[in-house]
């Protein structure tokens, strides 16, 4: 075998942070849930049990975290940056997605979240 194509799948990610268009959001804030799937070749990780040469996940979540942390206006931007990251960071992964929700948006009405997703 020459490859041992992986997902690595990061789901429900949930942070407050301040992000948006208003005012009042970039004050008064909301939750935002991130999920996050990553292609890469597992197979040398597999192989010799070894977390060095495969992804992880907890580095990965706190690089997330740290991107929450700095207020923007859309959630295009989030995922620009988080695909950025993905790139610089690790730069063994093939294919990544990421899909930003903001959690009961105000909007005019009950909505349970809007959400942006975007991939290489």
């Amino acid at each position: 075998m020459d490859k041992l194509v992986s997902e690595i799948v990061l789901t429900g990610m949930e942070f407050y942070a301040l992000h948006g268009c208003f005012a009042e959001e970039k004050i008064i804030g909301t939750r935002f849930k991130v999920d996050l799937k990553l292609t890469t070749d597992t197979l040398e990780a597999a192989k010799n049990d070894d977390l060095k040469k495969t992804i992880n996940y907890q580095s990965v979540y706190q690089d997330i975290k740290k991107i929450m942390n700095h207020p923007v206006n859309i959630l295009e931007t989030i995922c620009l940056q988080i695909l950025q990251m993905i790139q610089t960071q690790y730069p063994t992964v093939i294919h990544a997605e990421v899909t930003v929700y903001k959690l009961n948006p105000s909007i005019g009405g009950k909505v349970n979240s809007v959400s942006v997703t975007s991939r290489f």
